[in-house]
């Protein structure tokens, strides 16, 4: 499948009393806030791009987007087209630290007690990738 590197969308930014709140008419559950416009322009932004990058990996739909002059804004709000930059969210995910349960004997516990150089989980991710004959990506 060939992803975009940028996305852009519609956000509907409306005074919410305390601050702003930011939607998206065209994708479902891709909502955020802030106290200031500035923040809810910068909010809309990651907010954008983290649910655009969960649809990438489940495989979920990705709608057109609708021009923004068919879009309405609310009394005293706006509508302002946001763009997702892709590339690096998509980096940042695949990066990003996924716990594991592992086993070591006894006798290598007390070893490595006694010692303070040894970061296991590079140790692991090295070793894991010299087995599988892998490296690692540069991005996804």
């Amino acid at each position: 499948m060939n992803r975009p590197n940028y996305y852009k969308y519609p956000a509907v930014f409306a005074p919410d009393g305390d601050g702003w709140t930011v939607t998206f008419p065209d994708l479902d559950n891709c909502f955020t806030s802030a106290d200031t416009v500035e923040e809810a322009i910068v909010e809309a932004q990651a907010v954008l791009e983290d649910c655009l990058y969960f649809r990438e990996a489940q495989h979920d739909e990705i709608p057109e987007p609708t021009p923004t002059e068919k879009v309405s804004a609310p009394k005293d709000g706006f509508v302002q087209m946001v763009v997702a930059a892709m590339v690096p969210v998509r980096r940042a995910w695949s990066k990003r630290a996924v716990k594991k349960t592992l086993t070591i004997p006894a006798w290598m516990e007390e070893e490595l007690k006694e010692r303070d150089d040894i970061n296991i989980s590079s140790v692991l991710q090295e070793a894991l990738k010299k087995v599988l004959g892998i490296k690692e990506p540069a991005s996804l």
